[in-house]
């Protein structure tokens, strides 16, 4: 399998990325060090020792530019400029220099599908038609109806509810935002508004020894450019979800190219996309293959956006999945690489979801929140493609109590218009059940602070400052400093995984995959393979609250992994050493999990 980059081609030598752990930083909730109450570059270079120590081989660093943070940083206003409760330049520099003198990497959020509206390039865009960055935007006149009332121009609905278009009252247009009015679309069919995205939002920071960048909403910069009204879908509503006017447009490859040419090639930059609304591996590989020459890897959301409604209408209608569903996307996204010189990322939290223990674990209990987390932590490590860890998931962090109230404690700007627009419903019914969504599934649990000590604040700010965000209930028993030393917590259980990873990465890291009882609703299970076939490893995993029989099965380890018996050995588990003469080979407990592996001569 191939790199774009053909420094990273290192005569037939594995790129650096595909082996790598990378870790997403969210700025405002890691560490605060000037008691504002906000994350700081400052805090993340205080901490870097902690994720080297971790095993991190790169961290992402979210959004930290120039903003009014209407969307949290994804509204730039200045692509040079860091934002002030974030740190400076400098600190950027610092930070660059902190990852490097560990022989760790750093890469930024590129986030050019679209600007704030205070960016200087749209202030004067809006200015007036015959403004030279006019063009700069997408921009189109009203429609009327047979009243002569004034319309959109298309019935396209955006991500965080309602039209996708804004009336500008000076100049008499509406223009295009496929997220919140205030994040006005850039018109990628403009070439120079292309070439000012290069210089500004890339090179800069490439120049100042960034590593990459991971690159948001990456298939959406092509639009129909004929505008035509989407399908009605949602019938009642005078908006209509349109990702097909948007996602993958016509132009979509060209684009990519053209920044992968100019720009990531020449600077050997590691890029990674993130590609939503992408559902099906024949259209995700022309964007990852070698061949192609434009992203190094991208984020596919099936896996992580299972239980959420669709993306525009009722995204916040919890939906209950078996395991056998969680399977069968994992199947798909882990087999589709094999004969193709593509390469695929390995995730299961961000910044845009909910906790991955309390979403596809079990918080339930302190036990079986511990052997969840740990479960996950071997799943996630033990798959074929790019390891991504969001920041807490290693310490097993957990979704906000659900009795916080919704409209005092949720902050997201797409949750609470979300919730604003099932309130004015008044629909009673689809209320709880979007209050019930929400606590579990909203972008917001992701983004409470670090929990990194037991004192006030979890030592994500000092004792008397109010945070941006509220701590977690929780954190006295919950946080970094409680697991640090332990070799059997979450923490120490991530440090070994990782560490096994790395030491077995032809099985994990670029290993096949089979899976095995495919339909059972209790044990995941599957069999990575080795490039050159001289070692297997069975990855048996009791993914239930309850015991799980293998001989019920009539899962045979020795058989499974092709040996004769004896000549499996265990490799790893999640269970803690008291408990290991307790361990029963035909069953595993709530949660356990185990990795065998098999030699073949």
């Amino acid at each position: 399998m191939g790199s774009v980059n053909e420094t990273s081609l290192c005569m037939g030598k594995t790129p650096w990325w595909k082996e790598a752990v990378f870790y997403q930083v969210y700025p405002a909730s890691f560490k605060d060090t000037n008691n504002d109450g906000w994350g700081d570059i400052p805090g993340l270079i205080a901490k870097i020792d902690y994720l080297h120590d971790l095993g991190v081989d790169c961290v992402w660093l979210s959004p930290m530019f120039e903003s009014p943070q209407k969307d949290m940083g994804y509204d730039i206003s200045d692509y040079q400029a860091v934002c002030s409760r974030y740190g400076t330049l400098s600190d950027v520099d610092d930070l660059v220099a902190a990852c490097h003198a560990r022989g760790m990497k750093l890469i930024l959020d590129l986030v050019v599908n679209h600007t704030s509206d205070q960016h200087p390039w749209f202030q004067q865009s809006r200015s007036s038609k015959t403004n030279p960055k006019r063009d700069w935007y997408m921009w189109k006149p009203a429609r009327h109806d047979t009243d002569g009332n004034r319309m959109p121009p298309t019935n396209w609905r955006s991500y965080f509810a309602g039209p996708t278009w804004t009336w500008d009252e000076l100049t008499q247009e509406y223009y295009l935002h496929l997220y919140h009015t205030s994040q006005p679309d850039l018109n990628w069919e403009n070439e120079e508004c292309r070439k000012a995205i290069y210089d500004e939002a890339m090179r800069f920071w490439l120049d100042r020894g960034v590593d990459g960048f991971r690159i948001d909403t990456v298939n959406k910069y092509s639009k129909r450019t004929d505008f035509p009204d989407a399908p009605v879908t949602m019938p009642g509503e005078t908006d209509q979800p349109a990702a097909e006017m948007w996602c993958n447009g016509p132009r979509i490859h060209e684009f990519i190219r053209e920044m992968n040419e100019q720009v990531l090639a020449p600077s050997h930059a590691v890029s990674v996309g993130e590609l939503s609304n992408t559902p099906l591996p024949s259209q995700v590989l022309p964007y990852v293959s070698a061949a192609a020459k434009e992203l190094d890897m991208v984020f596919e959301f099936s896996t992580i956006r299972l239980g959420t409604g669709g993306p525009f209408h009722g995204k916040y209608l919890y939906r209950e999945f078996p395991l056998s569903e969680l399977k069968a996307c994992v199947a798909t996204w882990q087999q589709w690489l094999e004969g193709t010189d593509g390469w695929h990322t390995v995730f299961c939290e961000n910044h845009d979801n909910g906790r991955a223990v309390s979403r596809f674990g079990d918080d339930s209990t302190v036990e079986l929140w511990e052997a969840s987390a740990k479960t996950i932590a071997l799943w996630q490590a033990t798959l074929t493609g790019t390891i991504f860890l969001y920041q807490g998931q290693e310490i097993g962090m957990v979704n906000m109590p659900k009795e916080w109230p919704i409209e005092q404690e949720y902050k997201d700007v797409e949750s609470l218009n979300f919730y604003k627009e099932v309130k004015a419903s008044g629909d009673a019914e689809m209320i709880r059940k979007t209050e019930e969504g929400l606590r579990i599934l909203a972008r917001d649990h992701s983004r409470i602070p670090m929990q990194w000590d037991a004192s006030p604040n979890a030592g994500f700010t000092s004792a008397g400052v109010t945070p941006w965000m509220r701590v977690h209930d929780g954190f006295k028993d919950l946080n970094v400093e409680k697991q640090e030393g332990d070799d059997e917590s979450i923490l120490g259980f991530y440090k070994k995984m990782l560490k096994l990873r790395k030491e077995y990465s032809g099985l994990f890291v670029h290993g096949s995959f089979r899976p095995v009882l495919q339909e059972d609703e209790t044990l995941f299970v599957y069999v990575k393979d080795d490039q050159d076939k001289r070692m297997k490893a069975l990855v048996v995993m009791n993914f239930s609250g309850k015991p799980a029989s293998l001989q019920k099965q009539n899962l045979d380890v020795a058989a499974t992994l092709g040996c004769k018996h004896g000549e499996e050995r265990l490799l790893v588990t999640t269970l803690k050493e008291k408990d290991m003469s307790r361990m029963e080979a035909g069953t595993l407990k709530p949660w356990e999990s185990r990795v065998y592996l098999s030699y073949q001569e």
